[in-house]
């Protein structure tokens, strides 16, 4: 029995010993992933920080917002065509994520 003992803690320990390298190798091999993840969350944080700062100084960002307009009529026009292709196309990109790549995660 004590023979038996000894040879389930030496299994034990080499598992271990596998676990931790194949912790470190996955480690490594995600380290790529983990540096796009981080900057993912940096555009978030900021995005949400300018969020804030317009729902916190609404008057400012209007004036901003008319100044640019009455300043340069055809490039605002411009830059809210883009914005809006931007925002729809963004809206179509996170449904799709959405629909079929989060089921997976």
């Amino acid at each position: 029995m004590q023979q038996r003992l000894i040879e389930l803690q030496l299994q034990r320990g080499r598992l271990l010993e596998r676990i931790a390298n194949q912790r470190e190798v996955l480690a490594r091999q995600a380290a790529p992933v983990t540096r796009v993840l981080q900057l993912g969350d940096r555009l978030t944080e900021t995005i949400q920080e300018c969020k804030r700062m317009a729902l916190a100084h609404p008057l400012t960002l209007a004036v901003a917002v008319g100044v640019v307009v009455v300043l340069r009529p055809r490039r605002a026009l411009h830059w809210a065509q883009r914005g809006f292709v931007a925002w729809r196309s963004w809206r179509v990109v996170r449904s799709a994520f959405y629909r079929y790549v989060a089921p997976l995660i």
